[in-house]
């Protein structure tokens, strides 16, 4: 029954609801203010800036002597002298008695003034600090909060001498029994405050005393708070004066009878565990742990949300003390907290073993979510290659755990874990999938931050790899990573999809080309054409982008051109029209100017004619990112026809704001200078970036020829490596007949030949460096031949081609390796290239010890 009901009853309902609203409205329209009130309200606007703040703290109402406090800043900065003089002492008055919104706004402003120095720390602290100190003390909790946070800061900036008259030697009697709690609490946080302002010794002679007095205080709020400002005072004092001073309070507070003192002992003693040596560790710190673990489960449960948070580090600072058996003990600890409340007998006593109340579960799951935040310290405390078998099984539990928050933070920890593992982290692949596939878009958006690191150290961190395809290395994580697209599509929570969308642009380098093709690019024109949210339209035009970028065949780069065309830019929708422009600017962002002029040019230019006058418009925001794509005097024809355009615009523009903006635009246009085809000094970054662009768009376009000639002559290998081999056995001297045939597969003259093999070196070189990926796939289908001879005779069967030079490279790269490959030999990797290259010159020497080696072949 989730469709409404009109019946009689319920229409009855929705009227008197709205009876309700109405009647809630009149109030509003009656509390508009009385001519009398707007009488009182009204200043003489011939009063300066000071004189009516000085009228309206005199006279006026209390929300505005607030607005006159809170401009306090300002008149500081506009007349210090005369605000110091004038203003700040009725604000003193008026401060006696105002309400709580006028404390907060002054302690605010007092603080502003500090921070904004628009007087000495001299002036200030005569004028503004016995303010601070006066109103400490209000009986407002927040307001007293408020003005001790400015008085903190304050401390900072004061000098010593200051300090010690205006606020040391009053806290003397502050802190003493007989004033009141609020006092006394206020003095234990000044106190943590001060151990940074002075010597060792003066903190030794004034402070240490009222520091201990106040940790045996008679109220455990006291007791409390300077337990927590302890590792203030002791960062203070030093090392020595810590072991001797500050941990004997420690062990003391931690056998407490308030759990809220003993916690924050635990708290400080873990924070401080660094200043203590390992007898220390070992002799003091180790077995109060080990106490307050023990009586985490049994009697002080107030304890066990800050272990739980605080075990890795505290594992990580006691490691080197720990013995095995120690050792053992805290990790069993460890994972026993993480398993909390998922099963019935969870360490407690018979008499307790009732159903878990709802504070109890919520307790539960915060431990179990500290236990995933600690998981990769926890990872470094038994040593990542113990990983599998200490804690792979925590780490599938807390990644399957049935709550969310748990979950979560595992996806945010998972990347440190990846890193930790490093060539270990194929153990995670299907834990990758699980939070990829997970039901809460919670998780998915915390997985993503990181989406794209951990994808790199998936497919390239594990050394067990070896040759396999990228693919393969993580199983099903083309369908995990469609499934999550589509969930964070059909959710409500587009910065999700967005963010999913913007890190979905990592993917060329994780799959192969066409899987890209089939299984994402197609996604994303989607998307374009049908989502109803703009940053997720976007996201998925930049990432089709950067897909199309990195795409390998021409054919399918076409095609997805063509139907960026036709769909967005002489779409039916002018939305569609629109984002057609979003996405020529991202192809200007990947693209080198030479693409953008061949294929988008004119049908961005053609938009100047829309009928929608906001398609127009932000085609001449556009129109100087179009101009500067252009080279003189390559591009004079397309110049020529964007001048024509912005006349029509300028001649026939009927709507004004268009208009407006095509003037301005014109304007714009004529100061801009147009790059040429050579290089110029104050455009040389922009064209070596684009020449860099221009570069590797032309090596897909070879490596892609490179790889039709390739099968194209594969099927008549068998026939020419037979023949050759009937060759080299009739002639008696090989290194003859292999200079014959590489004088046959690379003619012309020598000189022309050494240049052609330098250029085609050079651009497979740069060719690894561009898309290791893409030669990968493309060296691993040559490795298909049967054998070495095979790949002797297709390179003989392609002399005379173009791309000759660099398939004999490539045959020369299976020579290298050993047989014991059984012919499927990898393509070395980029660092090793020249290596490869050179091998070219010792195939011209013709050594009788390579060709007998392929004859035996």
């Amino acid at each position: 029954s989730s469709k409404m009901d009109f019946s009689q009853s319920n229409l009855f309902g929705y009227i008197e609801d709205l009876q309700e609203l109405t009647i809630i409205e009149r109030p509003i329209r009656r509390s508009l203010k009385t001519p009398e009130e707007i009488e009182r309200l009204t200043v003489d606007e011939e009063l300066s800036d000071i004189e009516r703040a000085v009228y309206l703290l005199s006279s006026g109402q209390d929300i505005q002597g607030t607005s006159v406090v809170a401009n306090l800043p300002v008149l500081m900065r506009q007349n210090p002298a005369e605000t110091l003089r004038r203003v700040l002492p009725k604000i003193r008055e008026v401060l006696h008695v105002a309400g709580v919104e006028m404390q907060l706004t002054a302690a605010v402003s007092f603080l502003t003034v500090l921070q904004d120095e628009s007087v000495s720390i001299h002036t200030y602290s005569h004028s503004f600090l016995h303010i601070i100190l006066q109103n400490l003390e209000h009986r407002d909790a927040g307001v007293s909060n408020a003005w001790l946070e400015t008085l903190l800061a304050v401390i900072e900036a004061l000098p010593k001498e200051t300090i010690r008259h205006e606020i040391l030697n009053p806290l003397v009697s502050k802190a003493q029994l007989s004033q009141t709690l609020q006092s006394r609490l206020l003095s234990c946080k000044i106190m943590g405050k001060l151990a940074n302002k002075f010597e060792a010794h003066i903190i030794k002679r004034e402070i240490l005393p009222l520091v201990k007095s106040l940790c045996q205080d008679v109220e455990y709020e006291v007791r409390t708070c300077m337990c927590r400002q302890l590792e203030h005072i002791a960062q203070g004092i030093g090392t020595e004066l810590a072991k001797t001073v500050v941990l004997p309070e420690l062990v003391e507070l931690s056998r407490d009878e308030g759990s809220s003192v003993r916690l924050a002992a635990f708290e400080t003693l873990v924070n401080l565990l660094d200043m203590f040596d390992a007898d220390d560790r070992s002799q003091t710190v180790l077995p109060l742990v080990k106490s307050f673990c023990e009586k985490s489960f049994k009697a002080d449960e107030s304890i066990l949300l800050s272990l739980s948070f605080h075990l890795g580090k505290l594992c990580n600072g006691l490691y080197g003390i720990f013995t095995p058996e120690q050792h053992l003990r805290f990790l069993e600890f460890y994972k026993k907290l993480s398993t909390l409340g998922l099963q019935q007998e969870n360490g407690h006593n018979d008499n307790q073993l009732q159903i878990q109340t709802l504070e109890q579960e919520k307790k539960y799951i915060s431990v179990r979510k500290n236990c995933a935040y600690n998981f990769p310290a926890m990872i470094v405390f038994v040593d990542p290659k113990n990983f599998h078998l200490e804690l792979y099984s925590i780490f599938f539990c807390l990644c399957h755990d049935p709550e969310v928050p748990v979950r979560c933070t595992m996806a945010i920890s998972f990347y440190e874990v990846a890193k930790l593992l490093n060539s270990g982290v194929y153990t995670i692949h299907k834990e990758l999938v699980t939070l990829l596939q997970d039901e809460s878009l919670e998780v998915l958006d915390a997985l993503v931050g990181h989406l794209p690191e951990i994808l790199e150290l998936m497919t390239n961190g594990g050394e067990n790899s070896g040759s396999e395809s990228k693919l393969l290395s993580v199983p099903d994580l083309i369908p995990a990573l469609t499934t999550a697209e589509q969930r964070a599509a059909t959710s409500l929570k587009w910065r999700t999809h967005e963010k999913l969308l913007q890190k979905y642009a990592c993917l060329p380098h994780i799959i192969p080309s066409d899987q890209i093709y089939y299984r994402f690019l197609h996604r994303m024109l989607t998307i374009i054409l049908t989502n109803n949210v703009l940053p997720v339209q976007k996201a998925a035009a930049r990432t089709l982008c950067i897909y199309l970028r990195h795409n390998r065949k021409q054919e399918q780069r076409h095609e997805i051109i063509q139907k960026l065309i036709e769909q967005l830019g002489q779409g039916k929708s002018y939305w569609n029209r629109l984002r057609f422009l979003d996405t020529c600017e991202f192809i200007m962002e990947q693209f080198s100017k030479s693409f953008f002029c061949k294929y988008f040019f004119l049908p961005v230019l053609e938009l100047t004619h829309d009928p929608v006058a906001n398609v127009r418009m932000k085609l001449c925001y556009l129109l100087p990112k179009v101009k500067s794509t252009l080279k003189i005097p390559t591009d004079k024809h397309l110049l020529q026809q964007l001048e024509l355009c912005i006349r029509k615009l300028l001649c026939q523009e009927k709507d004004k704001d268009v208009l407006t903006i095509v003037k301005r635009t014109v304007l714009e246009l004529d100061r801009m200078e147009i790059s040429v085809d050579a290089f110029q000094k104050r455009f040389y970054e922009n064209d070596l970036l684009d020449q860099e662009k221009e570069r590797q768009e032309h090596l897909l376009l070879e490596m892609e020829q490179l790889e039709k000639e390739k099968q194209q002559n594969e099927g008549r290998s068998t026939n020419i490596n037979d023949k050759m081999f009937e060759k080299k056995r009739r002639d008696s001297k090989t290194s003859s007949v292999l200079a014959k045939s590489i004088a046959h597969s690379v003619p012309g003259s020598s000189s022309g030949t050494s240049a052609g093999k330098e250029d085609k070196k050079s651009k497979l070189v740069r060719s690894q460096s561009f898309s290791t990926q893409a030669l990968h796939s493309k060296y691993n289908n040559i490795d298909k031949c049967p054998n070495k001879s095979s790949a002797t005779g297709y390179l003989s069967s392609v002399s005379g081609m173009g791309k000759s030079c660099m398939l004999s490279f490539s045959d020369d790269s299976f020579r290298t390796h050993s047989a014991g490959n059984s012919g499927n030999a990898a393509f070395p990797s980029s660092s090793s290239s020249r290596n490869l290259f050179n091998s070219a010159d010792q195939k011209n020497n013709g050594n009788k010890e390579s060709q007998s080696r392929k004859m035996s072949m």
